[in-house]
């Protein structure tokens, strides 16, 4: 288990792969994100997309699983305080396989809990030709090891 005292800042980790389907963009868009270019082709191929495209919403999710799945699993992760800097930089299409990447910005104890460290890290996530689709700054709540 890593706690706040064994997370460095400028460390690195690569995460994931995810390849999402039409039937999985749609089926979110009908749930969550119901605008005609997450549903329908045709209306999607009109657009300034020019096709179907998932939501935002939808690769933000899917980057947490992975982000949960392979790093913060391991860690004594106490939740998160927000995001900054959330920019989808380019559309996530059917057939699209994601990655990420994470850096540590900054860590520091937290001045409201003892028992809490804040991890800022940045998060970028990447389609099959290594353009980045979506990047934030995840304001990370990691518990403190030694904390009294």
């Amino acid at each position: 288990m890593q706690f706040f005292e064994d997370i460095e800042p400028g460390a690195h980790h690569s995460v994931g792969s995810y390849t999402i389907t039409k039937e999985e963009i749609v089926e979110f868009a009908e749930k969550y994100d119901p605008q005609p270019f997450h549903l329908d082709e045709e209306a999607a191929s009109d657009s300034i997309y020019g096709g179907l495209i998932a939501s935002g919403w939808q690769t933000i999710a899917i980057c947490m699983r992975m982000l949960v799945d392979e790093l913060v699993s391991d860690q004594a992760s106490m939740g998160a305080r927000g995001a900054n800097e959330l920019r989808w930089i380019r559309p996530v299409r059917p057939g699209d396989t994601l990655s990420l990447t994470t850096e540590v910005l900054e860590t520091r104890p937290s001045e409201r809990n003892p028992e809490v460290g804040e991890v800022d890290t940045e998060i970028i996530a990447y389609n099959q030709d290594d353009e980045p689709v979506v990047r934030w700054i995840a304001l990370g709540l990691v518990a403190r090891r030694d904390a009294e």
